[in-house]
């Protein structure tokens, strides 16, 4: 089949290339090459996301470039659905061209072959029979249709011809795979936006940029029921309805009308024994606004509810806007007195903490969550500064094991409930956070996690804060204020004094002395004079590089023992002030010690004023259910026959041809054959011998 394009008859010579460039099949393949590199793009770029998503990723600089491209919507930008419509209208030209020319191919005998070109044929044989060329050409095409042929003879001035052919559907092969291209597009056209562009162009359609009620929302910003093809999605919290389905829009979005309600009675989730789920159902019922019937049906992943050709597909699972009780504590300043709080997820919050505002905004609650925790594999750790010195670095981790290391952990686990938030400042800043509601064993000890980000596109670091004897933070929050205490401080410097070095043993100037550098060890990893933005670790590291080197090491090890030493007077000075107890000297509480440390040095990277416990919710779980209606559906079905249908035929169905020149000679009946294929294979090659072998065979012939 020829590259080239329809060639117009015109004085206009820019026309008639303009039409054999569309028209041609070179031109048709490079939209396709075209349309597979925005495919390509549309699957690696994640499509229709929040436009901070993409600023996160590429920047502002090619976020706006991106835009303009529409590379956000691929699928629905207006240069894309170009080259689809540039692409029908060219294979579509390209199939004018040349199928009636392969139709009149199949249907013509090519009877006009001349006895001297068939010498020149490859695949050629020749013998002679008895008896007269008509009779012998009578034999030929009977062996002919036999072999499965259609055969037709033709009277020539010197003898008959025979002309024989098989599997000229082949050339349908070439008509049925670019008419699929055809109709697949114009089925990809129907499904895409074109319908809802069309409305906005001509009918004052508009996107939705506002808030409030759906049932508040102009018409202009709704499309009708009439609209003949759209994909959007509607959230439905339990026990309510949905008659709408939201599409999203580049600035904003549209209301969909739907010809039915959607009653969420109950969402269903099944979880495998590992904790990861296994089945996502929503239970609901379908009321007919025309007849005002009702029916309840399921609707699974993979198992859609198909009602008046609209599809509703089981999406995603969202909160329904669960109620929250959580308690919280403070993390700055020296109080550590908790207090209570309620949320409801969709809602916000006003929280006052010291003299800052602030709005907490509860934006998610899973009571669910599915955790790696195998051995190596958890990297959720609070991002904390190194050391500018790797050889002190080095030392500093073989005595404190801070959460800056990668714990090990054990096999996917549900962790149970956790609760998202962001906590914003009078400012309008906020950083998000996430903390679990129930302690996850990592390492072989019990710890809470505290998530945090600043950007929605980063991952959450996590801060853990082990677990007490009660199974709590209470003993964590009261170690971290009685630090942020100056008073505390003292007396736990005092006590660790007091416990080194007796007074019987020793003068109180020394006493003194190492009471004074116990205070200033505390002093230093609580971060005195840095505002809050110091501390921890980081804040031991900058004090011990101002140590010359060769005696870093050795001031690092007395260093953590004494601060080792004072956390544990600290946190006995603590207890003494609440009136409880002296803590145990147990391993148990060595080890706690230990975990509390390391959590209140990356504290620092925490970045919230209050710590929010979960204590207890009431569930309410909301169905994403997706609901399109695709009208190209069955039109790309037909399609995709179509396209089976040519490649079957271009590539198993082989078109043969034959030609027989019978003619007398010397009293006998002289024949010479030739055969032609389009495609040389071994199937030909011996389908030609077995025919010269056959064909030549004595047989009854008439002699005239």
């Amino acid at each position: 089949m020829s590259t080239t394009g329809i060639e117009l008859k015109t004085r206009r010579r820019a026309l008639a290339e303009a039409v054999e460039l569309v028209s041609s099949m070179r031109f048709a393949i490079a939209l396709l090459v075209m349309l597979a590199i925005a495919a390509i793009i549309g699957t690696v770029m994640q499509q229709n996301k929040a436009a901070p998503d993409y600023i996160n990723q590429f920047g502002p600089f090619w976020f706006e470039i991106f835009r303009k491209l529409g590379l956000y919507a691929v699928y629905s930008a207006w240069w894309f659905l170009a080259i689809l419509a540039v692409l029908i209208v060219s294979t579509s030209l390209c199939i004018a061209r040349n199928a009636p020319k392969m139709l009149r191919d199949m249907r013509s005998w090519k009877e006009n072959v001349r006895e001297e070109s068939l010498r020149n044929f490859h695949h050629k044989s020749e013998w002679t029979a008895p008896g007269s060329a008509v009779a012998l050409a009578s034999q030929t095409a009977q062996r002919l249709g036999n072999a499965g042929y259609r055969v037709k003879m033709v009277d020539k001035t010197n003898g008959v011809l025979v002309t024989a052919k098989k599997g000229a559907g082949n050339k349908f092969g070439y008509i049925f795979a670019h008419s699929a291209i055809v109709v697949i597009l114009l089925g990809g056209l129907l499904d895409s936006d074109l319908p809802i562009r069309f409305q906005q162009w001509f009918m004052g359609k508009t996107p939705y940029m506002g808030g409030g009620l759906i049932s508040q929302i102009p018409a202009r910003h709704r499309l009708g029921l009439g609209n003949p093809s759209f994909r959007g999605n509607t959230m439905i919290p339990e026990g309510q309805d949905s008659a709408t389905a939201i599409l999203p829009q580049a600035n904003g979005v549209l209301v969909q009308d739907l010809p039915f309600t959607i009653h969420l009675n109950k969402f269903i989730v099944d979880f495998y024994s590992t904790g990861m789920p296994k089945l996502f159902a929503s239970e609901v019922t379908i009321r007919d606004h025309e007849t005002g019937k009702t029916f309840p049906a399921s609707i699974k992943v993979n198992q859609p509810l198909i009602y008046r050709g609209v599809a509703i597909y089981q999406s995603g699972i969202e909160d329904g806007g669960s109620k929250l009780k959580l308690t919280g504590y403070p993390m700055t300043g020296p109080s550590d007195k908790r207090f209570a709080i309620d949320g409801e997820v969709g809602n916000a919050t006003e929280l006052k903490q010291g003299s800052e505002p602030y709005t907490v905004e509860w934006s998610g609650f899973r009571a669910f969550n599915v955790e790696n925790t195998k051995e190596g594999q958890d990297v959720r750790d609070v991002k904390k500064a190194e050391s500018l010195d790797a050889q002190l670095a080095r030392t500093l981790s073989q005595h404190t094991g801070s959460a800056a290391k990668n714990a090990g952990n054990k096999d996917l686990k549900n962790v149970g409930p956790s609760v998202q938030y962001k906590l914003r400042d009078k400012t309008g800043q906020a950083r998000e956070f996430m903390n679990y509601m129930q302690p996850v064993t990592l390492e072989g000890a019990q710890v809470y996690l505290a998530g945090v980000r600043s950007n929605p596109s980063d991952p959450f670091s996590f801060l853990r804060i082990p677990a007490d004897d009660n199974h709590g933070v209470r003993e964590w929050m009261r170690l971290r204020a009685a630090l942020a205490d100056p008073a505390l401080r003292e007396e736990a410097a005092r006590r660790y004094a007091e416990r080194a070095m007796p007074q019987s043993k020793t003068d109180a100037s020394l006493a003194r002395q190492l009471q004074e550098s116990a205070a200033k060890t505390l002093a230093i990893f609580a971060g005195e004079g840095s505002g809050g933005k110091g501390g921890g670790y980081l804040a031991v590291s900058q004090f011990l590089e101002r140590i010359p080197a060769a005696e870093q090491e050795k001031a690092a090890n007395v260093f953590m023992k004494m601060l080792n030493g004072a956390m544990w007077e600290l946190w006995q000075a603590a207890h003494a002030q609440a009136g409880e107890p002296p803590v145990e000297p147990t391993e148990a509480h060595g080890r706690f010690l230990q975990l509390a440390t390391n959590a209140l040095s990356d504290s620092v990277f925490y970045g919230a004023p209050v710590y929010l416990s979960l204590e207890d919710f009431a569930e309410v779980k909301a169905s994403v259910l997706q609901v399109t209606r695709s009208p190209g559906k069955k039109v790309v079905y037909l399609g995709c026959l179509l396209l089976v249908l040519g490649i079957f035929a271009m590539f198993y169905i082989r078109e043969r041809r034959i030609w027989v020149w019978v003619k007398e000679y010397d009293g006998d009946a002289h024949a010479m054959m030739a055969m032609s294929t389009q495609r040389r294979t071994l199937d030909f090659e011996r389908e030609f011998a077995d025919l010269k072998t056959r064909l030549p065979q004595s047989a009854q012939i008439g002699v005239s």
